[in-house]
């Protein structure tokens, strides 16, 4: 089993004192202080702060407490220590999402699970690629969704393919692009654009466009995750944003916005989930992966939420 100053570590930063994990536990408070020092001494730094009201977790602390806590989760479903009789489908899904403007993707899965499901909890992280195969690796995450490319070379890996994705630039009604007979890749450059954050393939590709014209990317080109705001980025100035095809023919795109189909930017991206490969996959896991591919097969819906990415 699991060493005993996990337990007691994850009971300190739930309750928020030695004296109240004591009781949670069912063991002295002496037990526990002496459990949570010779702990932190073993690890090299102090997971908590002590103070005269209670603790509070450091920075390393609580990285630490995160993954003592699924450690112990995962362990309590290894050893069948949960309640036999419970709904299989409770208790928390992990997920990750790489890079984070891809949550559209799961948007609706996510809540008709949740609807048939209500024992789920949600826990979604997200990020770059290489951060994915960390997380997914260490088993901090049940399951990952992402491009193909992140995860197929990866043999401690399941991954299958989801959905084939074309993303395109779009603009604002009335922007100034719109008066050209053609517009291609080196047109778009004269333009600021948004992208998702430090994600693959968007960033390194705009990126290059600019430096191939002699322009400083770092000075044409936001960031964010969020799309509301680079949809109002879009809307409020004549940046260049990017949207998947599959949503442009939408009341709200159609009332605001143009796509820019034929300027050779991006190639269709693929997208997969990838779980560990020698770990059964959680059946709340397993039911957002189907109704995930269900969703985007054979076609997504021209009125699901919009992206940028």
């Amino acid at each position: 089993m699991l060493d005993s100053r996990l337990r007691y570590a994850v009971a300190v930063a739930r309750v928020g004192s030695f004296s109240g994990a004591s009781k949670a536990v069912g063991v002295t408070q002496s037990a526990i202080t002496k459990s949570v020092a010779d702990l932190e001494q073993q690890l090299g730094f102090a997971i908590f702060n002590r103070t005269s009201r209670g603790v509070a977790m450091t920075p390393e602390g609580r990285d630490f407490i995160d993954r003592a806590a699924r450690l112990l989760a995962d362990a309590a479903d290894l050893f069948g220590e949960r309640d036999r009789g419970a709904d299989p489908f409770a208790g928390q899904l992990r997920i990750g999402l790489f890079p984070g403007s891809i949550d559209w993707l799961m948007t609706g899965p996510a809540i008709a699970l949740l609807k048939r499901h209500a024992g789920v909890r949600f826990e979604t992280v997200s990020g770059n690629s290489e951060r994915a195969v960390q997380l997914l690796s260490r088993g901090d995450i049940d399951v990952a969704f992402g491009l193909e490319a992140a995860f197929s070379g990866w043999p401690q890996f399941k991954c299958d393919r989801i959905a084939t994705i074309e993303i395109l630039p779009f603009v604002r009604r009335e922007h100034p692009i719109l008066t050209r007979h053609s517009i291609d890749k080196r047109a778009l450059t004269q333009f600021d654009f948004v992208v998702p954050s430090s994600s693959e393939p968007y960033t390194p590709i705009i990126q290059q466009l600019y430096e191939q014209d002699g322009q400083r990317p770092e000075d044409r080109v936001h960031m964010t995750d969020y799309f509301p705001l680079a949809r109002q980025i879009v809307a409020a100035t004549d940046t260049v944003g990017l949207v998947a095809k599959a949503f442009t023919a939408g009341r709200w795109f159609r009332d605001g916005f143009v796509a820019l189909p034929d300027t050779g930017l991006l190639e269709p991206l693929v997208l997969a989930y990838a779980a560990r490969a020698r770990w059964p996959i959680k059946p709340a896991a397993r039911d957002l992966i189907a109704r995930v591919r269900e969703a985007w097969t054979p076609a997504p819906r021209s009125e699901a939420p919009a992206t940028n990415g």
